[in-house]
């Protein structure tokens, strides 16, 4: 209990509650910074927190994605349809990134809607064998880019229900 109680009560604790929720897929900072900003940080610490947990997985996820799903090929066969999913997926979401190549990874991560971000995005450059010096710096100014966008809409909604 002492560490949801860190978590919740003290400022570093929430900026490291926001970066982990900003971790997670399908979550990422869509929703980190709305939740850093409802647990009570400003929004100065909100952003980056958020930027940061939704960058640190993509450099992994980029290198290590598919040799990850061919691992779980080998050893966790059950999970075959989670993985055919998920590169049935990267492809469909490379069509759209390989036609613009980097801008178009840029542009993919930067649109906070459903089935984009920087998780599918990195996916995506994965399947398409981007090297990641290249999809990296993309990937980056696409979080970065959607967090200003999430940024000034939390802002928005929180002045509509405050003020």
């Amino acid at each position: 209990m002492e560490i949801l109680q860190w978590l919740t009560a003290t400022t570093a604790g929430k900026c490291v509650f926001t970066t982990l929720v900003s971790m997670v897929p399908v979550i990422e900072l869509r929703a980190g910074i709305p939740f850093g900003v409802a647990l009570g940080l400003p929004y100065y610490l909100a952003f980056p927190a958020a930027v940061m947990g939704n960058i640190l997985p993509a450099p992994f996820i980029i290198v290590y994605i598919r040799r990850i799903f061919k691992w779980m090929r080998r050893r966790l066969p059950r999970l075959n349809g989670i993985v055919d999913a998920l590169e049935h997926k990267a492809h469909l979401k490379g069509q759209i990134v390989s036609k613009y190549q980097y801008l178009g990874l840029w542009l993919f991560v930067a649109i906070p809607l459903p089935g984009t971000g920087a998780w599918t995005g990195c996916l995506a450059a994965a399947f398409l064998d981007m090297r990641l010096k290249r999809a990296l710096p993309a990937v980056v100014l696409g979080v970065i880019t959607a967090g200003c966008i999430m940024l000034a809409l939390t802002h928005v909604g929180v002045n509509l229900f405050v003020g």
